[in-house]
């Protein structure tokens, strides 16, 4: 269920929408929500689909690996929705024994060293003075796909707690979820477990420079020049969305974040917004709750925003832009130590 907007179908898609729709479908297996809720800002979709194909779905690092940090990110951030998602990627790689250990949040029945470290790693991510990330778990060539993966699902969470659903499956009816998890399992294992090349979405977006504070990315040229389109084409939906003085403020704001969100509420954001006239307050606090606390984002915060900015393509900028400056903060914490 998308909330909120009204995105291209993947039956009336067009020109650029239609070319990213058709990688994601044969990629991918199916053009799913977290693709469609992009589909407003045609240059923000093609971002978002490169930087999740050229670092989750191709590469060195096996797929299972990556769907586990996926997952566990998900878990880390109370999206329930993005871990049934990549619980049901993971049986689809062939890994349903860690699918049903992180769908239980039992991480300790994970027996694959590798996988597991990874997993202890990326349940880490919000944790910057923590020991697992001081030095990291995994080879300077296999970084840039699996910081890329914890990275696009710390921005993507985001997203999906507020405008999706809480599950991808027909139903979050508990005695429903195994037999609709099966049924998907089958209908995405061809697509998972099926050759992909390097780059093939590349095309899409012209390229551009990466942010310095992406500079994890520099080891892997596709994972570099994906983030650095993605990364562009977020700070264009920003700047369409709203205004620099909101920005600048949410930008002051994760400038002194350490990943803590059980301590706040909306009330730790008033005083500081209050400064603003009606429509950049509403702005604001949505930005600022998407950014730092995403699913105490609620109707009343979204509506009001929608009262003064109407348009999908600001809601979706907004809440675009304001995630992803959250997950590259988070990146900046992830930076290899051996790089």
């Amino acid at each position: 269920m998308i909330k909120y907007i009204h995105p291209v179908k993947p039956a009336a898609a067009e020109g650029p929408i239609a070319e990213v729709y058709a990688q994601v479908k044969r990629d991918f297996g199916r053009v799913a929500e977290p693709f469609l809720i992009h589909s407003p800002l045609p240059k923000l979709l093609a971002g978002a689909w490169m930087v999740c194909r050229e670092t989750e779905l191709v590469g060195n690092v096996p797929r299972g690996i990556k769907e586990a940090v996926a997952a566990a990110v998900s878990q880390l951030n109370q999206c329930p929705y993005c871990v049934d998602a990549h619980t049901i990627m993971l049986s689809a790689a062939g890994e349903s024994k860690v699918a049903n250990a992180i769908g239980k949040a039992s991480y300790e029945e994970v027996t694959d060293e590798k996988t597991f470290t990874a997993i202890r790693w990326a349940l880490s991510t919000t944790s910057p003075g923590s020991e697992l990330l001081r030095w990291t778990p995994f080879s300077k060539q296999e970084a840039p796909e699996i910081i890329g993966t914890a990275v696009f699902y710390h921005y993507i969470n985001r997203l999906a707690n507020v405008l999706l659903g809480a599950t991808p499956l027909p139903s979050s009816r508990s005695w429903l979820k195994s037999p609709l998890k099966r049924v998907a399992v089958r209908m995405f294992t061809d697509a998972v477990n099926r050759s992909k090349c390097i780059g093939e979405s590349l095309t899409l977006l012209p390229k551009t420079d990466l942010p310095n504070d992406l500079r994890w990315a520099r080891t892997s040229a596709n994972v570099a020049q994906a983030y650095a389109c993605f990364a562009s084409a977020a700070e264009e939906a920003g700047e369409l969305a709203l205004p620099v003085e909101v920005r600048a403020y949410i930008s002051e704001e994760l400038s002194q974040w350490t990943g803590k969100t059980t301590e706040l509420s909306l009330a730790w954001c008033e005083d500081a917004i209050a400064r603003f006239d009606e429509p950049k307050e509403a702005a604001a606090r949505l930005a600022l709750l998407t950014a730092l606390a995403p699913y105490r984002v609620d109707d009343k915060a979204v509506l009001e925003f929608r009262q003064h900015f109407p348009q999908d393509e600001k809601l979706v900028g907004t809440l675009a832009w304001a995630s992803f400056a959250a997950a590259r903060k988070i990146g900046t914490w992830l930076q290899p130590r051996h790089s």
